[in-house]
């Protein structure tokens, strides 16, 4: 929505003000302009820029422009599709998006075409400089100097010739926390959008992210983050690691997150940063690819972590002919899917929910059928469980089971992917080539999880195997036959997808001929039975005595929203049985991790505390499930820091003993003590 007019006029005056302050009587304005933008003046007056210059710098040109293109070429084919999905976001609104190199050329811009031709009379186009020291305030220029987001607007502009513009930027980062380029969105002032600052900071951390992946493809990336449902989203913080456990890459949240200056010469290794060892973690990770792992930091906090690009090694055996390599590589497939000694199917899912159950006896209707299967749900919820458990009750339960994961693969890798390809296809392409995952599905079943996440470009190639039931690999003429059952699993809603223009209408209708919904765990009935189950599945090759688990445990795990769904549940499962001591048997409140109730206070909500406090349980959770008439004139504070005495005099001020039985980090209680003193 539009600033509103009296608004826009009182801002308007106000940097009027700070102008005639600045430029006529030659002091600094005490109010007025954002410190961003009172430094760039400063700097533009110091180096001698006269604000009433009205002298235009030519465009580079064409050579000039195709070298500064070529520089930044990673940074331009990972920016063209976030550009344009943008553009259709701001589209007749009298704005264009622009991209910027580190020198603040222009590279690329997407507009609409009456705005264009205005911006044009200010050099606003590809080949031109917006170098702070060339063009004076601007948000591009500005943002390189400051490296941060800024959003300039009409007389903020050093330069009165720009006044008629109101910019918003912000500068991308490498994974070596140095600026590889802007992303910037200029308009008339006089439509001025009050949340364009907030779309380019989004449209920039999403393309960060994917120059992230895309550099560090080849490389074991650690996401991680305190809170499980954030594993996964923008706001996530990667790790690029070597197979030493030395750190070769950080995204900007990684950096803040760990303090970590431009450069990686202090940047810590693993070890240094986790207290679990890295070949520990890579063993966990590789039996468990997409499981989230609770681990510990050495400075205290908890997090969850994802590993990815980690595959465990296999001993290297000749590579099969490329004609020979479907074959065998379902053989290879299906034997891996049948490795276990219980393979699920969708009987073993039955438990007792009535909307799982609907999921089920639909999808048992469409088995040995040529019809595709899209299954939706949340992230967590056992989308893939599912989809393996369909795959093996069904008639092509001995064949290979092959899954792909569209948002985990870079864009410029699922084709190879997804097609394969013959040797010698591209650069750094195998010799030998090798086998797509749509040829190793031949026989079996291709599951393509986050469907909803593939490029448009390999969504019309799919659909045309789909329609005629044969693959082209990458650099090969020959078309190969394929017999595969597609299911498919989102956790968007497709249907907006299509009208956003982000899913081909055509795939659409041809992915969903039948559709399952799986619920979010905290709206099943059923959560006593999952938790039986997993209890069964996590103790099974760690204790020889049963585990149980106690009511008041249990109780809140029902009243838990459970953001990261059965996902989050395994994990923290998967905890509490490593928290148990030899001599116990049941699970309790403290073998809970304590982020399950909140780091530092911060609590689940009311509506899941438990309605009494567990013996026990997390010093935050006991402050925060206090009825509200027992807590009167007391803080929360006073509550918690008298748990925390009774439970120190009770284990004779032993601090290791009272963490434990209050459900923190030693760190967090010598915090908590200290204000006790």
């Amino acid at each position: 929505m539009a600033v509103l007019p009296q608004l826009r006029d009182r801002r308007e005056n106000t940097v009027s003000d700070a102008r005639r302050f600045f430029f006529e009587l030659g002091q600094t304005p005490e109010a007025g302009l954002a410190p961003p933008v009172l430094r760039s003046w400063q700097r533009c007056r110091n180096g001698g820029l006269d604000h009433l210059d009205a002298y235009l710098i030519d465009p580079a040109g064409r050579a000039q422009l195709s070298d500064a293109r070529d520089r930044s070429a990673r940074l331009l084919e990972h920016a063209g599709g976030i550009m344009e999905h943008v553009f259709e976001q701001i589209r007749a609104s009298g704005s264009m998006v622009i991209l910027a190199d580190t020198q603040g050329m222009i590279l690329h811009c997407l507009g609409d075409p009456d705005f264009v031709g205005r911006a044009h009379r200010v050099a606003l186009q590809p080949g031109a400089s917006w170098d702070e020291s060339f063009r004076g305030t601007n948000a591009i220029g500005t943002a390189i100097l400051e490296a941060a987001p800024v959003e300039i607007h009409g007389a903020e502009h050093y330069l009165e010739r720009n006044g008629f513009l109101t910019c918003s930027a912000a500068p991308v980062f490498n994974a070596q926390g140095r600026i590889a380029g802007v992303l910037d969105i200029s308009g008339d002032s006089r439509n001025n959008q009050r949340h364009t600052l907030g779309l380019v900071r989004l449209s920039v951390q999403l393309l960060e992210k994917r120059l992230f992946e895309a550099e560090f493809a080849k490389e074991i990336r650690i996401a991680f983050h305190p809170r499980p449902e954030y594993v996964g989203s923008l706001q996530e913080a990667l790790l690029a690691v070597d197979a030493d456990g030395r750190i070769v890459g950080a995204n900007p949240v990684a950096r803040e997150w760990l303090g970590l200056t431009a450069g990686l010469a202090d940047a810590p290794s693993f070890g240094m940063l986790f207290r679990a060892g890295f070949g520990q973690v890579l063993d966990r990770a590789a039996n468990a690819p997409d499981d989230l792992l609770l681990l510990e930091m050495r400075r205290g906090d908890a997090v969850y972590v994802q590993v990815r690009g980690h595959r465990r090694t296999r001993p290297e055996v000749p590579a099969p002919r490329l004609q020979d390599a479907a074959p065998q590589a379902a053989k290879a497939a299906a034997k891996a899917a049948d490795g276990s000694k219980h393979r699920i199917t969708l009987d073993c899912l039955a438990t007792g929910d009535a909307r799982l159950q609907l999921a089920l006896d639909r999808a048992r209707r469409v088995q040995g059928k040529d019809i595709p299967l899209l299954i939706q749900g949340e992230s967590g919820v056992g989308k893939e469980l599912f989809a393996r458990a369909f795959h093996n009750s069904g008639v092509r339960c001995d064949g290979p089971f092959v899954a792909l994961n569209c948002a985990a693969i870079p864009e410029n890798l699922i084709e190879s992917e997804l097609f394969g390809y013959v040797g010698g296809a591209f650069t750094g392409a195998r010799r030998e080539g090798a086998v797509g995952k749509l040829q190793q599905a031949h026989g079996g079943t291709l599951f393509l999880d986050e469907i909803g996440d593939m490029p448009l470009g390999m969504q019309a190639r799919l659909l045309r195997v789909l329609q005629e039931r044969s693959v082209t690999p990458i650099g090969s003429m020959k078309s190969i036959p394929v017999d595969i059952s597609l299911v498919c699993a989102t956790h968007r809603v497709l249907r907006d997808a299509v009208k956003q223009g982000l899913f081909r209408e055509d795939l659409y209708y041809r992915v969903n001929s039948l559709t399952v919904t799986l619920p979010p765990l905290r709206e099943r009935t059923d959560v006593r039975h999952i938790v039986s189950n997993l209890l069964e599945i996590e103790s099974a090759d760690r204790r020889s005595e049963p585990i149980g688990i106690s009511e008041e445990v249990m109780g809140f795990f029902e009243r838990y929203p459970w953001p990261g769904n059965v996902r989050q549940l395994q994990n923290v499962i998967r905890v509490a049985v490593a928290l148990l001591d030899d001599n116990e048997h049941e699970i309790a409140s403290i073998h809970l991790p304590e982020e399950l109730f909140g780091i530092d206070g911060e609590d689940c909500g009311e509506a899941f505390a438990p309605a009494a406090p567990m013996p026990g349980m997390p010093v935050a959770a006991v402050a925060t499930s206090a009825p509200a008439a027992a807590i009167g004139a007391r803080s929360l504070d006073e509550i918690e820091l008298e748990a925390i005495a009774t439970v120190m005099r009770e284990v004779g001020g032993n601090v290791s003993a009272a963490a434990r039985r209050l459900g923190v980090s030693r760190n967090t209680l010598y915090r908590k003590l200290g204000r006790m003193s």
